[in-house]
C-alpha cells in the first residue's frame, strides 16, 4: 500500500495548530480579569433603542421630536459606551446615593436630582478649572451665600451632606422661579438669571423649547441619559453582583467646639491614621483645625474593623 506522507504531514500540522490554539484560548481565558458570569466575553457596538418617555422628578418627558431624540441618543451613546466611567458611577452610587437621597428628601426635593451630582463630579470631590468644588461643584461665593464655611482651613463644599443641602436649597429656589424641575436643573448649569434671560428673549416656557449654548443644551439630556442607564444597567449591558459595588463605611461622630492643634495626633487617639481621617472628613483641609470662633463640628470616625 502506498502511503501519502504529504497528506499525513498536513494532518499533523493541522493537529499541532489545533493544540496550540486550544492552549492559547485556555491561557487567555484564565488570565482575563473580566467576570463574564458564565457568558462568552464578546464585544459589539449596537445602536440603542430610545425610550418614548422618561420620567424625571415627576415630570413625564416625551421623546417625540427629532431634536429631542437626537439629543437623548447622543448622551445615551456617550454614557453607555464609556463603560469604565459608567461602571465606576454604578459602584460609587451604591456608596453615596443613600446619603444624598436622605438629604434631598429632608429638603423636599425629588431624589432624581441626585443625578445632577453624578454628571457634575462623577460622585467625587472634584475641582473645576473655575474653582467649583465637591460633589455638587459649588462655587466659593455660592457656598458662602448658602451658609457653608469656606476658607483655607475648612471647606464644607467637600462635606457631602452640607453641600447636598445647599444644592437642594438652590434647586428649590429655581423651581419656585420657573415651576419646572427640568428648568431648575438647567439653571444649575446656566444660572437662574441666565435661564430667565433666555426664556424672555425666546418667548418660550420650557427647557426643551429653548435654544441654548452647547453645554446647557446637553445638560438635562445628559442627566436623563445617566438616570436611564443607572436605573436600568442590565438593559444597557452592565453586569455585576451586589458585592462588586462600593459600600459606605459606618461611622460615628465625634463632636467638639475647640481647636485641634494636630489632626495626625487626633486621628491616632481615635484609633485611625491621618489618611483615614481625611477620607471621611475631606472638608478638613489642613493638619489642624483652627476653630477660633468655637464652632461646633462633628468629625466622622469610622467604626472599628473596616480598616
Amino acid at each position: 500500500m502506498k502511503v501519502d506522507f504529504s497528506s499525513l504531514n498536513r494532518l499533523g500540522l493541522v493537529f499541532v495548530i489545533l493544540i496550540l490554539l486550544s492552549g492559547f484560548i485556555y491561557t487567555t481565558a484564565n488570565i482575563t480579569a473580566l467576570k463574564s458570569y458564565g457568558e462568552a466575553p464578546t464585544y459589539k457596538v449596537y445602536a440603542l433603542h430610545l425610550p418614548d418617555t422618561i420620567s424625571f422628578a415627576n415630570e413625564n418627558i416625551q421623546i417625540n421630536t427629532p431634536d429631542k431624540r437626537e439629543a437623548l441618543d447622543r448622551e445615551l451613546l456617550v454614557n453607555t459606551y464609556w463603560q469604565s466611567n459608567m461602571m465606576l458611577l454604578l459602584k460609587r452610587a451604591n456608596k453615596f446615593f443613600p446619603t444624598i437621597e436622605k438629604v434631598l428628601k429632608e429638603e423636599g426635593v425629588p431624589t432624581d436630582l441626585k443625578y445632577l451630582a453624578v454628571i457634575e463630579s462623577g460622585l467625587e470631590n472634584a475641582i473645576s478649572p473655575a474653582g467649583a468644588k465637591g460633589f455638587w461643584q459649588i462655587m466659593r461665593t455660592t457656598g458662602r451665600e448658602y451658609g457653608l464655611e469656606v476658607n483655607a482651613n475648612v471647606d464644607e463644599r467637600y462635606h457631602i451632606e452640607f453641600s447636598t443641602r445647599v444644592a437642594a436649597k438652590y434647586l428649590k429656589r429655581a423651581k419656585e422661579k420657573f415651576g419646572s424641575w427640568t428648568l431648575a436643573a438647567a439653571s444649575y448649569n446656566r444660572g437662574i438669571s441666565g435661564i430667565q434671560r433666555n426664556l424672555n428673549q425666546q418667548k418660550v416656557d420650557t427647557y426643551f423649547d429653548l435654544r441654548l449654548g452647547r453645554e446647557t443644551s446637553r445638560y438635562v439630556f445628559r442627566v436623563l441619559a445617566v438616570k436611564e442607564i443607572m436605573e436600568n444597567p442590565i438593559k444597557y449591558g452592565y453586569v455585576f453582583d451586589q458585592h462588586d459595588l462600593y459600600d459606605a463605611v459606618p461611622v460615628r461622630y465625634h463632636g467638639l467646639d475647640t481647636a485641634i492643634s494636630n489632626l495626625t495626633s487626633f486621628a491616632q487617639k481615635m484609633g485611625i491614621n491621618y489618611k483615614i481621617l481625611k477620607i471621611h472628613n475631606p472638608w478638613l483641609l489642613e493638619n489642624h483645625l483652627n476653630n477660633n470662633s468655637r464652632k461646633y463640628y462633628e468629625i466622622a470616625i469610622p467604626e472599628k474593623g473596616f480598616y
